[in-house]
């Protein structure tokens, strides 16, 4: 019996790939491939995929917020990023959006089909470079005055993700991201961005 998977990605050549590689799988079958995660919600809910493999870089709404969406409206759902970032960061946001994996474009079909295997064994994949990033950024210095949140929103603007970014991952509004920044400066004693992350570089924060 055959596991049914979605694929969200924009990129069409990428799509045409995928699908030649699951047209020769004896586990799998490809029931979907779309370009955006929008339009796609209530066809994929009507589908019902074993896994969707989630793009992060997406026009409109990005893989991550969509794999947040998709999870409410699919529990049971198994969602595998599929993306070129290699950012701990990301990472981070992916898992707490509800993916249960995290793989990069650059991985071998074999890597790929491992992964899914991985998935359907109740397994949580990750490329070996994704899981070294993992590994750094647990290394790092965390001892900071900031609280959690705080924290991520400094490693978020080291990141040079904008305002309106950070909103978007972490699911809240703009004036929560600027309160959190105001608190920022105040702990760390900077007035200004550049200063809050040369701060953190230094103490080896970010």
């Amino acid at each position: 019996m055959f596991s049914k998977i979605v694929i969200i990605e924009d990129n069409e050549d990428l799509k045409e790939g995928y699908s030649f590689m699951f047209s020769n799988s004896e586990k799998y079958q490809l029931v979907g491939a779309f370009s955006n995660c929008e339009t796609s919600f209530d066809t994929i809910v009507e589908l019902n995929p074993a896994i969707v493999i989630m793009d992060i870089d997406l026009p409109g709404m990005s893989g991550i917020e969509g794999t947040k969406i998709l999870k409410q409206k699919l529990p049971k759902c198994e969602i595998l990023i599929n993306t070129v970032y290699e950012k701990s960061d990301l990472v981070f946001a992916a898992l707490c959006a509800g993916a249960t994996g995290y793989i990069t474009k650059n991985s071998s079909h074999k890597d790929f089909f491992l992964a899914l295997d991985d998935i359907i064994n109740g397994g949580s994949p990750m490329s070996a470079n994704i899981a070294r990033c993992v590994v750094k950024s647990f290394q790092k210095n965390n001892k900071t005055p900031l609280k959690a949140r705080e924290f991520e929103v400094l490693q978020s603007l080291a990141a040079g993700k904008s305002y309106k970014t950070i909103a978007s991952t972490f699911d809240i509004s703009l004036d929560t991201v600027k309160f959190h920044i105001k608190n920022i400066y105040l702990k760390l004693e900077v007035n200004n961005k550049e200063d809050a992350i040369g701060l953190a570089k230094l103490n080896n924060w970010v």
